[in-house]
């Protein structure tokens, strides 16, 4: 009887300290979903997709410096970019990484290639939040490895 009782407070105990992993398969398949929608609303300069998927307060460090900051600035500036800046542009999350449940890090190669066949090989780095059961975009760092 011993036995079956500490048995039991032990299995109770223990589901009890257990914590659901942060990273499930789902949510990194949403956040990826989310990546790829950035780089479709990037490459058809569709600002209805943009404003849907970024957070009304966020920010974006770009290759160049520039600072972009809330959405409004984010959107026009991504637009301009995309204009002065012409190319196939691919994204591919390398990896993503939980602060809680409702926040990600993700991190992505950023390519870009131009009509020349040359390629801009950058990373773009992504805080992602989960606002109201959607995940979105809350900050985006672009950086272009020194040498290139």
């Amino acid at each position: 009887m011993k036995t079956l009782t500490f048995l039991f407070f032990f299995l109770i105990s223990f589901s009890a300290f257990c914590q659901n992993p942060l990273n499930t398969k789902g949510e990194s398949q949403e956040i990826i979903d989310l990546i790829s929608s950035y780089s479709k609303a990037r490459e058809t300069k569709d600002t209805v997709l943009l404003k849907e998927i970024l957070v009304e307060d966020i920010d974006q460090l770009v290759s160049s410096g520039e600072w972009r900051k809330g959405i409004e600035a984010a959107v026009q500036g991504m637009m301009e970019s995309s204009s002065a800046n012409p190319g196939d542009r691919t994204l591919n999350v390398e990896s993503i990484r939980f602060l809680n449940p409702d926040a990600a890090v993700v991190d992505a190669r950023y390519e870009i290639k131009n009509s020349s066949g040359t390629i801009r090989k950058m990373w773009s780095t992504f805080i992602v939040v989960l606002e109201t059961e959607q995940w979105k975009i809350s900050a985006i760092r672009n950086m272009l490895p020194a040498g290139n």
